[in-house]
């Protein structure tokens, strides 16, 4: 299937779950997840060699993660979504908030911070690059609260009901890079949110899992306003082709929905992952508080005893 030089591809039939699951690979992203999923696998293999361990469940959330990004940028939803809203919208809510979440799962900076060797005295390698660009300034600031929650709103509101949605729709380059922003969003909103790697912005849980729902209501607002429209709001997906036999009004209501509907899954997996993160980390207080019972053999319970010791002495 080829695309125009407006980017849409004009001879597809009737859409269906089957038809727009047949491999129909985008360069870029091809190169791009199975890059990712390299570098991945080369972490996981030097850990092991050298006798570390790296949970499991990372390894199958990154991959999980990454071949959803390919599920809709290496099949045949990719054309389809050029030419239907409803697909497209697909697309957009998969790669900006449920890859995100399952790539973060993976934890790929911890991964490199331990996998990637340490340069020599005097000497910047990877791992170094790495570290000054999670301290930088510029991280700090495209990691706060105050960032990431507009941009994430942002990329809705001021992408699809300004003139720049059509603009980036008209080339390849433009699709290829409006997808990549849909992602890099994602990655940033949920990064301090999920806190699985090491970051510049690390608060506390509560305040996490108001950093989300935050961000989550304005998602269904969005959905809400394409599903309520009487007139076709994008002029990308004004004019479908006659062979896929849709009504155009139609396919932006069913867009609406799919945004709106999707908008609880992510809040869902975040507040679960969120949940288990801060069970873990009350366990591991209390084992640390337990063991650091143990070393001082319970000097404070002694310290007590010897308190209502001393009570009762003076009381006889």
């Amino acid at each position: 299937m080829d695309h125009s030089g407006h980017g849409m591809t004009m001879d597809l039939p009737p859409f269906t779950l089957g038809r727009g699951l047949e491999w129909s690979a985008d360069p870029f992203f091809l190169i791009a997840c199975l890059l990712g999923l390299g570098l991945y696998g080369w972490g996981v293999v030097r850990l092991r060699r050298r006798g570390d361990a790296w949970p499991v469940g990372r390894t199958v959330a990154f991959v999980v993660g990454v071949l959803t990004v390919g599920l809709v940028m290496c099949t045949a939803l990719n054309d389809y979504g050029m030419v239907m809203f409803s697909v497209h919208m697909v697309q957009h809510m998969i790669i900006s908030m449920l890859s995100p979440i399952l790539i973060l799962l993976g934890a790929p900076i911890t991964l490199a911070l331990r996998a990637l060797p340490v340069a020599g005295r005097g000497r910047k390698g990877p791992r170094e690059l790495l570290l000054a660009v999670l301290h930088s300034r510029y991280m700090r600031i495209v990691t706060h609260p105050a960032f990431t929650i507009p941009l994430f709103i942002a990329s809705l509101y001021a992408l699809y009901f300004t003139p720049l949605f059509d603009f980036l729709m008209g080339s390849k380059a433009g699709h290829i890079a409006m997808m990549v922003h849909f992602l890099a969003v994602g990655l940033v909103f949920f990064w301090p949110i999920m806190g699985v790697d090491p970051g510049p912005n690390r608060p506390g849980y509560l305040m996490r899992m108001l950093e989300l729902f935050a961000g989550m209501p304005f998602h269904a607002f969005f959905g809400i306003a394409l599903m309520m429209a009487t007139t076709p709001m994008v002029d990308t997906f004004r004019h479908p082709p006659a062979s896929l036999g849709i009504d155009t009004l139609s396919d932006q209501n069913a867009a609406g929905g799919i945004a709106w509907a999707f908008s609880e899954i992510p809040s869902v997996l975040v507040l679960l992952a969120l949940l288990f993160q801060w069970y873990s980390s009350e366990q591991r207080q209390a084992k640390r508080e337990d063991r650091a019972a143990d070393r001082d053999g319970d000097k404070e319970l002694e310290a007590y005893n010897a308190y209502l010791a001393s009570l009762n002495a003076r009381g006889r």
